[in-house]
């Protein structure tokens, strides 16, 4: 089992929880720290002492106060950690649970693993933390049916170029002519519309905004 495991979480009362789960799995005196920066730090530390961490547990939302941080948020600090100390396992807890972002996390910040804070999370995270002990990734399996349906239609780079349009502001008129411009085929408004259309009914989302929110949580814009 892990030996050295740091707690990245600003709310002492899921704080605590996480150190019964260690505690349970025989894991003791775990590190924690209530802001981005000091985790980072305490990562930097640990590596510098050559006693390194095993395991980070990481909220990924913190609440802002009077001190001012560098590392805003547990995806920031996700991203510095990797730069330091790459084969960190990861594990995300948190109440944010959006399966575009959750799989994101996965294929972008590499996380080892994910449990969403919520009415059985300290069986939950238990069972994630044996499970990224392993070498295996963890996910619970209600988000991993709904991202396994969401990545079941493919997004061609037509696709992606259609949304970054529209994202960076290019009204639907306009995007034939942006097309053309490129020498990107299909580039007549109603092949346009056909495809945003199938997009947002895969994808099962009503309007621009929210296939463009999708997109950017996916990590493709």
């Amino acid at each position: 089992m892990f030996k050295k495991v740091l707690i990245a979480e600003d709310f002492e009362s899921f704080n605590i929880s996480i150190q019964k789960v260690l505690n349970d799995l025989n894991v003791n005196d775990p590190s924690y720290a209530y802001y981005c920066d000091d985790a980072y730090l305490k990562v930097k530390a640990a590596l510098q002492d050559e006693v390194p961490y095993d395991l980070l547990i990481s909220d990924l939302s913190f609440e802002e106060d009077h001190r001012e941080q560098n590392l805003k948020g547990g995806k920031d600090l996700i991203a510095a950690v990797r730069e330091i100390q790459p084969d960190l396992k990861v594990i995300v807890f948190s109440v944010e649970k959006k399966p575009d972002m959750v799989d994101n996390l996965f294929k972008e910040y590499k996380i080892n693993g994910f449990v969403a804070k919520g009415r059985e999370d300290s069986r939950e995270l238990k069972i994630a933390i044996e499970t990224v002990y392993e070498d295996q990734k963890y996910i619970g399996l209600n988000l991993k049916r709904t991202i396994k349906d969401k990545n079941t239609f493919e997004f061609t780079s037509y696709d992606v170029t259609l949304v970054s349009l529209l994202a960076n502001g290019v009204l639907l008129k306009d995007i034939p002519a942006r097309l053309k411009e490129s020498d990107i085929k299909p580039a007549s408004l109603s092949s346009v519309e056909k495809r945003l259309t199938t997009l947002k009914e895969s994808l099962q989302v009503i309007n621009n905004h929210q296939l463009i929110s999708f997109f950017k949580d996916l990590g493709s814009i």
